[in-house]
């Protein structure tokens, strides 16, 4: 059966459970990072699956009131990293994802907002299903022209992803004209009208990504829809199904797993489906439904843009629960310097999320877009 309407995430949650990504390394520790990555030597010992912790350490005291103001408290420090080091000059990059270097300003190589809504040419691949990115040839990643714009200073930061876009007008419409441009939306390669929505969701300053539909436990019964990637599929190297789903829409920055515990856990299978998306200068996002999922650790083994989801904001469709997820999210900011919730673009929630960023703001609190807080080998 396909993926329920009422559940466009297409999440197969343990209650409670959310991830620790690693805290930034010092100034020093960076510098040296990149020194060892401009000599062409990779220290993937370095490199681990972030630990996985409860929502509980974070949680609200019994007595907090819902909707109550979240107390300020010093921010981890996560210095953002004023540089790029990404593209080719000269040769193609590999085919695990791996490249030469340059070093360049990010907003150098972001889309002007005047014309975000255009796909760029020099990064679209001609195919049998329709257009798929890829890198250009002078190294430029989708990842980082369709980024989305922050103020790129340190503090407490949150990215928030609304998903399940295209699949309901008035659900689309509603998300794009109610959440402030911060706002990461994700959309679902099934949906209806998308170049249209992904035009207006980028004129109003919104950064995308897709939800590709990958292989869940007891599939076919359960079933992502049309276009699912396979374990099977990955491991004979077959991307139809991928490469159908990607050339749904254009501008986006990465994709997202919609489903996909048994192919998310499949070390081989995401080794291929990482190494492609790599290849094509594109993240993956985590939904941290799968406890079995291995996505972090293969993207940080090959050099490719990740990150793991904190927490999920609407598991029901209850203001106050809602409310409470949000505030949440907001003390593992303060805790960590940053973190990531994800929900369904539901009227409920939209107009919860968009209601709690007002006074978020008020506190201090950046909304950024996702690939603001990826975390990224070539922004070292």
């Amino acid at each position: 059966m396909r993926g329920s309407l009422y559940q466009p995430l297409g999440l197969d949650l343990d209650d409670g459970i959310v991830r620790r990504r690693r805290p930034a390394a010092s100034t020093v520790g960076l510098a040296c990072l990149a020194s060892t990555i401009l000599a062409g030597s990779v220290a993937i010992a370095l490199l681990g699956q972030p630990e996985r912790r409860m929502v509980d350490r974070y949680a609200a005291p019994s007595t907090e009131a819902a909707g109550a103001a979240v107390p300020a408290t010093a921010p981890v420090t996560r210095q953002p990293l004023p540089v790029v080091i990404s593209g080719l000059d000269t040769a193609p990059p590999s085919p695990r994802g791996g490249v030469g270097f340059r070093v360049e300003d990010p907003e150098i190589l972001r889309q002007s907002p005047s014309t975000a809504h255009l796909p760029d040419d020099a990064l679209i691949e001609d195919s049998a299903y329709g257009p798929l990115p890829v890198r250009g040839t002078d190294g430029r990643r989708p990842f980082d022209v369709y980024a989305g714009a922050w103020s790129g200073k340190p503090g407490t930061r949150i990215a928030i992803v609304v998903g399940g876009l295209g699949i309901s007008q008035t659900g689309t419409m509603n998300a794009i004209g109610t959440l402030p441009a911060g706002v990461t939306f994700g959309f679902s390669p099934a949906g209806n009208s998308l170049d249209r929505w992904m035009q207006e969701a980028r004129r109003t300053g919104h950064e995308l990504v897709l939800q590709v539909p990958l292989e869940p436990v007891g599939y076919p019964q359960a079933d992502p829809g049309e276009n699912t990637l396979t374990v099977a599929d990955a491991a004979a190297g077959d991307f139809a199904a991928l490469h159908a789903s990607l050339s749904a829409i254009t501008n986006y920055v990465g994709v997202m797993n919609y489903m996909g515990g048994r192919f998310t856990g499949d070390p081989e299978a995401m080794e291929q489906l990482i190494a492609e998306l790599g290849r094509r200068g594109l993240m993956y996002l985590d939904d941290a439904s799968s406890l079995r999922s291995v996505a972090t650790d293969t993207a940080q083994l090959q050099n490719v843009p990740s990150a793991v989801s904190d927490l999920v904001i609407d598991r029901t469709q209850n203001p106050v629960d809602i409310r409470g997820q949000l505030d949440t999210l907001e003390r593992i900011a303060r805790a960590e310097g940053a973190a990531i919730g994800v929900a369904s673009a539901f009227d409920v929630s939209v107009a919860s999320i968009a209601e709690w960023i007002g006074e978020a703001r008020g506190r201090g609190v950046e909304i950024v877009p996702l690939s603001a807080l990826a975390n990224d080998p070539e922004r070292r």
